[in-house]
């Protein structure tokens, strides 16, 4: 586009677009030069008026006569066939302009324009009634421009001392935040919390900057308002000074809240889903509810959590629209969405560095092929994938593959990109028992040496009372997720208070248990045990101590049912654990017998910082003598895991050497009294047991222990301290035992 415009004194301004700027810069070269000054110049000239109004006639008769309005200064014709031939490209490069075409007389023209303007420079300065002659300045001359600068450390920079009404600016000033109006929305503690003002604690290197703390806060008040629904929202500040000299700065952000908008309608867009409703049903929105941001995004994150768990893995969420109403404050809401297909979980497929196969990564998922897609199981899969600890990264992401299941929907396969990390561990654990003393224990694990999941541990015990190392094949998820195959060897010296025994064993078991990730209503584990020990044992035909060598055989099998929330803090809910173990003791003959245990635990939250924590244990040895059993198969009762108070296994009858020689009976009781602050805890408690050498438990001569424990809650259990005192002990019994070790005593 072309246009022309004329200015307050005569100029012509030429706004161009495109090809027809080039046109035009073309064009005036064949445009008179004269021509143009002399339109200018008679505009800019105004004749002098009389009274009346009327110019005088040497005026009239001086001034130039104005040229025709509606002749042009350059003809059409003449313009239009001075302009060159234009091509189609609007981004050519423009082309030279022609040369005039008489060159001489255009140099004469300019050789008599400076004469002329010589002579104009020698005439005298018109002066004007009323004005004064300002003489030109004369130009320095060039010794003086060459002159290098002066450096700029050698100017003054300091500022004025006063400044009228205002204090020295680079003085440390005090200021106080004032909020008006958001109390009544109750956004004056959030607007604080973010506040600029207020994170500047009162203090500003100077007026400026509290200023611009201020305008900082207007914008955050504004955006609270908004966010909960108050779109006509108004916002000011001001900084007022002091009445006192000395006194601080106010800092005022004063705000006017208006009517809160809410939602006139809710409506979401996209195609029907199975069963209907879906999507409305996931969005917790309604008309009437208030337009906040926090409920919209919040509304909206749970359909996008919804739809994936009932069988849309590929739902995504489009822009929502809300269209306001200034007139009743309403908004009407839009939601868009792309469903996507309705699937089913079909195969695995696996990329990257390889750790399981796609068959092993099926042990672990809780599906089958053409259960409804759940985004919850997949989930499950990649928390158990990293448990393993085999992965140093690993992600599972379904991805489409147009074959259709019986039920119409789509299969899904789930593509597992895996890259293994570093199978071996190194762990450590200490602890300290009064009774017990210390215990250290140390392993090395390999955890994938017999793929998949078969690992090999190393592991060695050195403590005051047990020594000991063993070697165990242990392979995780065995066919089935959480079932546990395990083999091992032992050798170890136990030297306690009640017996000594060198011990030799292999145990084979497998177990369904629980885990951190999946914490189990049912357990159970069943195996064996071959042992040869070597015991000292109190000989009453004899009366002395006497070693003996025993050979064991066992088919030991256990059974849990667990409601508790935690396997390391319960707070709620309870445990059922039975042990049945049918064994036989050889030494000269072979003696049967069972050691059966039933073992309770209940947890009840008072509140929410208190909970009240029982345990109930009774255990029998059914079909043999006591002095007929190995010492390390006898029941004892005392310790942390018992009767806290009294040392390791020194509860129950004693031989005459005064030594606890262990029972076929028992049973324990405890209850505590947990009370959690933050991260901390304490714990009083009170225990009692006691073992016997009946075939059931008796109610009598019990022992009872009290103390009070402390608790450092961490994201792994809580590590626990405990101090207690038996309540009527026997001659010997310490005055105070102390427990160290990680989760709760029961």
């Amino acid at each position: 586009m072309l246009s022309v415009s004329q200015g307050d004194r005569g100029l012509v301004r030429i706004g161009t677009g495109g090809r027809i700027l080039r046109a035009v810069l073309l064009a005036s070269a064949f445009t008179p030069c004269a021509a143009i000054v002399q339109t200018a110049t008679a505009q800019q000239r105004t004749p002098d008026a009389d009274s009346d109004g009327q110019a005088s006639p040497q005026q009239e008769s001086e001034a130039p006569q104005p040229a025709p309005q509606d002749e042009p200064i350059v003809p059409d014709e003449q313009f239009e066939s001075a302009l060159p031939p234009l091509g189609d490209d609007i981004n050519a490069p423009l082309e030279p302009m022609p040369e005039p075409v008489d060159r001489q007389g255009v140099a004469e023209a300019a050789s008599a324009d400076a004469e002329q303007d010589a002579e104009d420079a020698k005439r005298e300065p018109l002066e004007a009634p009323g004005s004064e002659i300002v003489e030109p300045r004369p130009l320095p001359d060039e010794g003086e421009l060459a002159q290098p600068l002066p450096p700029i450390d050698s100017f003054d920079s300091t500022p004025p001392p006063e400044i009228a009404g205002v204090e020295d600016i680079d003085s440390e000033i005090r200021y106080e935040t004032v909020v008006e109006g958001l109390e009544k929305v109750d956004l004056e503690s959030r607007f604080r919390d973010l506040s600029a003002l207020e994170e500047g604690d009162g203090e500003a290197e100077n007026a400026a900057m509290v200023s611009a703390r201020a305008k900082s806060d207007e914008q955050l008040a504004l955006q609270l308002m908004q966010s909960q629904g108050y779109y006509d929202a108004a916002v000011t500040s001001r900084i007022d000074r002091p009445s006192e000299p000395e006194g601080a700065l106010r800092a005022v952000i004063s705000a006017t809240p208006g009517v809160r908008y809410s939602f006139s309608s809710i409506t979401t867009e996209g195609d029907a889903t199975v069963p209907m409703g879906l999507v409305d049903e996931a969005l917790p929105l309604k008309p009437g509810d208030p337009i906040e941001a926090e409920r919209v995004q919040g509304a909206e994150a749970n359909v996008s959590v919804t739809l994936p768990q009932k069988g849309y893995p590929f739902f995504q969420l489009g822009q929502r629209d809300i269209l306001l109403d200034g007139s009743d404050h309403s908004g009407a809401y839009t939601l868009p969405y792309d469903l996507g297909p309705r699937a089913s979980f079909g195969g695995f497929a696996t990329q990257g560095e390889p750790v399981f196969d796609p068959e092993h990564i099926g042990v672990l998922a809780r599906f089958d092929r053409g259960d409804l897609y759940d985004s919850r199981d997949v989930d499950d899969l990649r928390k158990a994938l990293v448990s393993t600890g085999l992965y140093s990264t690993v992600s599972v992401q379904p991805q489409r593959t147009g074959e259709t299941a019986p039920d119409g929907t789509e299969y899904v396969d789930l593509l597992v990109r895996q890259k293994a990390g570093p199978p071996r561990t190194l762990a450590a654990e200490a602890g300290y028992r009064t009774g017990q003393g210390i215990r250290l224990e140390g392993s090395w694990t390999h955890r994938n040496l017999f793929p998949p999941e078969g690992a090999l541990i190393v592991s060695g015990v050195g403590g005051t009372q047990e020594q000991g190392l063993s070697a165990t094949f242990r392979r995780s998820n065995a066919g089935r997720r959480d079932r546990t195959v395990m083999l091992g060897v032992a050798a170890n010296h136990n030297d306690y208070e009640a017996y000594e025994a060198y011990t030799a064993s292999l145990i084979g078991r497998i177990s369904y248990d629980s885990t951190p990730l999946w914490q189990k209503r049912f357990t159970y584990s069943y195996g064996f045990e071959l042992v040869g020990t070597n015991e000292d044992v109190w000989n009453f035909d004899a009366g002395e101590r006497q070693r003996k060598t025993y050979f064991i055989a066992a088919l030991p099998g256990t059974v849990g049912f667990d409601t508790s929330d935690s396997l390391l803090n319960p707070t709620e809910g309870f445990r059922i654990n039975a042990t049945v173990s049918p064994e036989a003791a050889v030494k000269g003959a072979f003696r049967p017998y069972a050691r059966l245990k039933l073992e309770g635990t209940a947890y009840y939250p008072v509140t929410d910082s208190l909970v009240i924590a029982g345990r109930a244990a009774v255990g029998s040895i059914p079909g043999i003598d006591r002095d007929d059993l190995p010492p390390s198969r006898r029941y004892y009762a005392g310790g942390g895991g018992s009767v806290r108070g009294y040392g390791y296994r020194e509860l129950g009858p004693q031989a005459p050497d005064g030594k606890p020689i262990g029972g076929r009976s028992f049973n324990e009781f405890s209850l505590e009294a947990r009370y959690r602050f933050g991260d901390f805890g304490i714990v009083p408690f009170i225990d009692a047991g006691q073992a016997y050498d009946t075939i059931y438990p008796r109610g009598s001569d019990l022992k009872f222990g009290a103390g009070i424990g402390g608790r450092f809650y961490t994201n792994f259990g809580p590590l626990r301290v405990d101090l207690a005192t038996p309540l009527n002990p026997r001659p010997g019994d310490p005055s105070i035992a102390l427990y160290i070790s990680i989760g709760q005593a029961f």
